[in-house]
């Protein structure tokens, strides 16, 4: 069962500030519970900020930063805000697009230079997972879209977009129901452009990777 608890437990979980004793507990309740471990992906754009932040201070200079209400607060509000202005965009283009096709029959590129794609494949042999992605150039990032099958162990995935800078992103989660699961798709997007992006990786909501993507 979810419990207020358990709520507040899932920012302290992403940030590691949770004791050894307390995070074994966490993970245990995590994988019986997709409310949480949604919630723990969703933080990981706020622990992206922390990281970014830490890397863009000038050496020798303490970057102060304390995991607490008023920073975490302040991070989520950040994170949320770009979300919604990321789909108002994406909305925005999708109707541009829609009215180029339906009246000059057209394909879209994006302004400034050619259309761009990319293709990323991956496979275990052990598990027999297997994933493929696709992602188009869009105006505000990438369109991608996820062609999944054979994932070993049911709970909630993610779909994470690793920069070629090391910046991460995640596109689309979902939930798995395990081996024998024929294949799924799933769409996201992503602030990233294909051509910025090394490499794509599945993982488990605690962060545990699955599957790792190249072109």
């Amino acid at each position: 069962m979810c419990t207020p608890p358990h709520r507040r437990d899932v920012g302290a979980y992403v940030l590691g500030v949770l004791g050894a004793a307390d995070a074994f507990r966490f993970e245990e309740h995590l994988e019986g519970c997709p409310l949480c471990a949604g919630g723990v992906v969703e933080f990981g754009g706020v622990t992206a900020v922390l990281r970014r932040y830490a890397r863009l201070t000038p050496p020798g200079v303490d970057p102060v930063v304390r995991a607490g209400p008023g920073l975490v607060l302040r991070a989520t509000r950040a994170v949320a805000a770009g979300r919604r202005r990321t789909r108002r965009r994406r909305l925005a283009v999708a109707a541009t697009v829609a009215a180029v096709v339906l009246t000059a029959g057209v394909p879209f590129a994006v302004p400034g230079g050619e259309p761009e794609a990319g293709r990323w494949t991956g496979a275990d042999r052990g598990s027999g997972m297997t994933a493929v992605v696709t992602a188009g150039a869009r105006e505000w990032g990438a369109d991608v879209g996820l062609e999944v099958a054979g994932v070993p162990d049911p709970g909630v995935c993610s779909l994470v977009a690793v920069g070629r800078d090391g910046d991460e992103e995640t596109v689309a989660t979902w939930s798995s129901a395990g081996a024998g699961e024929g294949p799924l798709q799933v769409s996201g997007g992503a602030a990233l452009r294909p051509g910025a992006i090394a490499r794509f990786e599945v993982r488990t909501a605690a962060g545990r990777r699955l599957l790792r993507l190249t072109r």
